[in-house]
């Protein structure tokens, strides 16, 4: 895919921390003007002094975003963020998008934010890979934080690897939580931060969660993320390693990160 245009991007702002390191990334690439669309219950309202325009809206009102966009004079606009799987199907959807929903055949977050990414190109509008800018960000395959781990760990963490990769493929989840060799949980709708609590407390300690992009992962969208909360949410359900995609995951917020799984004794790595 050719550069993008540093003369103005757009961000779909969701929530977490993302669209601020996206935003910082921009501005030291370059970008003279961002704008954000940036949604009510989600996206942090602090985006707003980051930003050179933002609007608000409700997850579903595609239709108004567009207008939005075109009126700031956007060509290019980057998903960035999470929209909480809840939200994704608890829609009041403006006509445009309920147009573009009778297309779908299924509705998860694949064929909703693809169509998403049609209807924006309808306007001229081209969605950018979510890593744009954040390329540095994603680790290649080894040792990420916290400590060294032993053999019997990383053979958990390949077999959820495999399972989560299936797991994917079959549209139903990208993160696994396993333990010695047996799955404990497996990400469905109620999202990665949910499947780690109730695998971990299965696992009652020294679980591993695994997360994974999908075969064939359209980087534009969905693209695994891990950063400070992953690793809270994880310590304190009893998971103590955390293996990733190399390559293929991005880790925001790497300095804390870092300190909290020295603090919490909670091991990344990434296998490719």
């Amino acid at each position: 895919m050719s550069s993008p245009n540093l003369d103005i991007i757009a961000l779909i702002a969701g929530n977490g921390i993302y669209p601020e390191t996206f935003v910082a990334a921009a501005r030291k690439a370059g970008v003279k003007k961002l704008v954000a669309a940036a949604f009510t219950n989600e996206t942090k309202p602090e985006l707003a002094g980051r930003v050179d325009a933002i609007e608000w809206f409700r997850v579903g009102q595609l239709g108004k975003m567009i207008s939005f966009f075109k009126k700031q004079g956007v060509t290019q606009t980057v998903m960035v963020g999470q929209i909480a799987p809840k939200n994704l199907f608890d829609l009041r959807p403006d006509f445009r998008t309920l147009i573009m929903m009778a297309k779908l055949k299924q509705r998860n977050a694949e064929t909703l934010f693809g169509g998403i990414a049609n209807e924006l190109a309808k306007d001229g509008i081209t969605l950018l890979p979510a890593t744009t800018f954040l390329e540095d960000l994603m680790p290649g395959a080894g040792h990420v934080a916290g400590p060294q781990i032993k053999k019997r760990r990383q053979e958990d963490a390949e077999y959820g690897f495999k399972i989560a990769k299936e797991s994917s493929r079959l549209d139903i989840g990208q993160t696994v939580v396993v333990k010695n060799g047996t799955v404990l949980a497996v990400e469905a709708f109620e999202g990665t931060n949910e499947a780690v609590k109730r695998g971990g407390a299965l696992g009652r300690g020294g679980a591993t969660m695994v997360k994974v992009s999908k075969p064939n992962q359209d980087m534009r969208f969905d693209v695994p993320v891990v950063g400070p909360d992953t690793i809270r949410t994880a310590a304190g359900a009893g998971v103590d390693l955390i293996a990733v995609e190399a390559e293929k995951t991005l880790i925001l917020d790497r300095a804390e990160v870092l300190r909290l799984c020295a603090e919490a004794k909670v091991s990344v790595i990434a296998l490719a």
